[in-house]
């Protein structure tokens, strides 16, 4: 039988847990969640929600996961048996086949706008160029479903490999890959004449945006791009060996998620204020606005293959957590299995994904609670998946595990222990409770 596999090192499991969090959230809904919400004012409450909430609850995935050293089910099932706390696990089987499945979608976008930047048919012909080429990519039925496919193939293909041999070392050549093409487009970016302005928008708070909605979105996005609540960092953590330092490693997944979102801030703001371009254009902004502000400088053709490479790199990151998932949780101990496993379930999850890509074309007339079928399962996981998952981890890390379990496994001062088993027990389940409220409020209002 084969072994359970493990990370073989902490660089690389940090950098796996920061890939998993660093995704789309960060690259592509960031930005136009800042520009939609006011700028630094929702830069700041995301920061704040972020270590003061979303890091508390992602050392208790971490914690949770080392301590169970298994998939997320049998993990549960470990730390206390006969008790239906292993529910956990099996919703966040659930919830990352769904989230895969349409993010799979957006992978294929992805793939589709890469392939037009590297063979130069992306040069725009008329002010609503980019705008058009958008809604045909999304509409074009065969171009979806192809896209999709080949990043649920890219996907299945590194998680297959294992957690050393794939996932580590994927992570290890796409995360720092990601950074330093971050740095060189956020360069390029505000070396652009008029690019403070964009700086501006990012760090000089206008409080008039500063509202209890906003403060609402800020936290949401905080879960969203820390991919707290569906298991994955239980997942990852269960492969750490005992010794590895677990706030060392949360804070540092943390950080790189702020630090990444913030610089997507500075590659995207800088050049939308520096060229003209409106900073709300919401989600079409990394598929509408970017590439007229890229064919509008120097170089331009070279820095939009370059911005969705990266953007690519970081999709897949994320994807192969939401994979690793669902394969950890299906192959149980039988990790011989993981091959097949990858195949079958990756194979299942584009099938579930086939509605959502044609949600924007063949199955535009089709809704669900009068929305699109790809928005309502972002809505469904987002709003009710994530916080759910996320509440049920943060009971069972401050409820079920005791206080001594706790010293072992931190190793801090009794006030840090004391601080972080207040927030999990009272504070974060709270702030999900609202979250949560405000999601079920969106249905009726």
């Amino acid at each position: 039988m084969a072994k359970r596999d493990h990370f073989g090192s902490k660089i690389g499991f940090v950098l796996a847990a920061a890939g998993s969090a660093i995704g789309l959230g960060a690259i592509w809904k960031f930005p136009y969640m800042a520009g939609t919400n006011g700028g630094s004012v929702f830069v700041l409450l995301f920061i704040l929600s972020t270590l003061l909430i979303g890091l508390p609850i992602l050392l208790a995935e971490f914690i949770i996961g080392r301590k169970g050293q298994a998939d997320a089910v049998t993990g549960f099932k470990n730390l206390s048996p006969g008790k239906p706390w292993f529910l956990i696990g099996w919703s966040g089987f659930f919830f990352s086949m769904i989230i895969l499945s349409f993010y799979s979608v957006v992978g294929g976008w992805i793939l589709s706008y890469l392939v037009r930047a590297i063979t130069f048919s992306m040069n725009g012909t008329s002010e609503t160029f980019y705008e058009d080429l958008f809604n045909n990519v999304i509409s074009n039925p065969w171009e979806v479903i192809i896209g999709q496919g080949a990043f649920i193939f890219l996907t299945i293909w590194i998680v297959s490999g294992g957690i050393k041999g794939g996932i580590e070392k994927a992570s290890k050549w796409m995360m720092p890959l990601l950074l330093i093409f971050f740095l060189v487009l956020a360069v390029r970016s505000l070396t652009l004449e008029g690019a403070m302005e964009g700086v501006k928008f990012l760090f000089v708070p206008d409080w008039s945006y500063f509202t209890w909605e906003t403060a609402l979105l800020a936290l949401g996005q905080a879960f969203f791009t820390l991919s707290v609540g569906v298991s994955g960092m239980i997942t990852y953590a269960s492969y750490l060996p005992k010794e590895t330092r677990l706030g060392n490693s949360a804070l540092s997944v943390s950080f790189l998620n702020i630090g990444i979102s913030i610089m997507a801030g500075l590659v995207i703001f800088p050049a939308v204020f520096a060229l003209g371009f409106s900073p709300d254009a919401g989600p079409g902004l990394a598929f509408i606005i970017l590439p007229a502000v890229f064919e509008q400088i120097i170089f331009g053709q070279f820095f939009l293959i370059l911005f969705f490479v990266l953007l690519l790199f970081a999709t897949l990151t994320s994807s192969i957590s939401m994979l690793e998932i669902v394969v950890s949780i299906g192959i149980k101990s039988k990790y011989e299995r993981r091959k097949k496993a990858a195949w079958v379930y990756g194979f299942l999850i584009f099938l579930i994904g086939i509605p959502s890509a044609l949600s924007f074309g063949m199955l535009s007339e089709t809704h669900i609670l009068g929305m699109s079928i790809f928005d309502f399962a972002d809505f469904f996981t987002s709003s009710f998946g994530l916080p759910l998952g996320a509440l049920f981890i943060s009971l069972f890390a401050g409820y079920v595990l005791t206080k001594s379990e706790l010293q072992n496994d931190l190793k801090v001062s009794q006030f840090l222990l004391n601080t972080w088993r207040f927030i999990v027990r009272f504070a974060a389940p709270i702030a999900i409770i609202i979250v949560f409220i405000q999601g079920v409020m969106k249905l009726f209002i």
